[in-house]
Parts: C-alpha cells; structure tokens; sequence
C-alpha cells in the first residue's frame, strides 16, 4: 500500500507517519496479496486541542472510510484502525458467504480469522416496514422526523415527486439525498 500522510495545523513528523503505516499495514493481513492501494490520511488538530484523523483507502470493489476524534493524535489512530477492521471484516463475511454460495467473485479476502460470526449476523434485516410517502417539502419532512425522533426521514418531494431523504448530521445540521 502507498501512503500519502497529509498534516492540517500540525506537521507530521516522521514518528507520526511511521507510526500510521505501522498501525494500518497491518489490515494486509485480511487480504490474500496486499492490495495496491493508495491509503489517504489527512491528521488535523483542531484550535479545541482536539486530533482528528481521516483515513481512506480505495480498494477494487469497495471503498474503505473512517474518521476519529480524540484528544490524542496516537489514540485516534489506534481507534480508526479498529473501526477500518470492522469495516473490513464485515465486508469479507458478505464477499465470502457470496464465494460459498456462487462460487466466483473477483475480490477474496483471507481466511484467516473466519471464527468471527457477529458480523454475520448484524446483516440479517429483523423488521421490514411499509408505508406511503406523503408529498411534502424538505423543512416539513425535517419536521415530521424531530417530532418522531429520528435520525432520518423518508419522504416524496412535492416539488420533483422523486423520493428524498432528510438526516440529522453530527454537527446537529441536516442533509439532504435525492433520488434520481
């Protein structure tokens, strides 16, 4: 894999960007060659003194992201390993139940630590719902979603009559996805 370290309000000094090829070379160990990927890091540290690393990782047939906040730039590598793992594993328990069951796919994992059997299980859908989406604007549907408590809203957009949704970011704004 090629690292490309980038440092925003702080230098990365050699000790850092050893320390993140180190802590991310060591995902190779999920794919049978290591991938001939560029691993985009970008470090911040924020005017709060808080470090926030970004990680991306393009890969053939999948795109590897992660991002971590934490008030010490080591640890949120650490954490962003971690979560790039789940990511990683979870991919490779649905590319290699889809190998058991077609018996061709281009991109195989290793089998090595196979004996992980909870990310099987978090792609079981345990409730399917069904309703109608009412025509509406995108400040009603924001409105329907805080007054039902969620995190998202499904809705039919009265202007382009294509389905939209609405979400609450973590800054505490919304976003907006339309279909097209």
């Amino acid at each position: 894999m090629n690292y490309h370290v980038r440092g925003e309000n702080i230098e990365v000094t050699p000790a850092i960007r050893e320390y993140v090829e180190k802590k991310i070379s060591k995902l190779e160990r999920y794919f049978n060659e290591a991938p001939d990927a560029k691993v985009n890091v970008n470090l911040r540290f924020n005017p709060d003194k808080s470090s926030k690393v970004e990680v991306t990782i393009p890969l053939p047939h999948l795109v590897l992201r992660a991002e971590e906040t934490n008030s010490d730039m080591y640890a949120a590598i650490d954490l962003i390993t971690d979560k790039l793992e789940r990511q990683i594993r979870k991919h490779k328990t649905k590319v290699n139940r889809k190998f058991r069951e077609k018996g061709n796919v281009d991109f195989q994992f290793s089998v090595t630590n196979t004996n992980d059997t909870s990310d099987e299980e978090e792609l079981e859908v345990v409730r399917t719902k069904r309703f109608d989406l009412k025509p509406m604007d995108s400040e009603e549907a924001i409105l329907q979603m805080n007054l039902l408590g969620h995190n998202f809203y499904v809705f039919t957009n009265a202007v382009t009559n294509r389905t939209n949704v609405v979400y609450k970011r973590k800054d505490g704004r919304y976003g907006l996805i339309e279909a097209h």
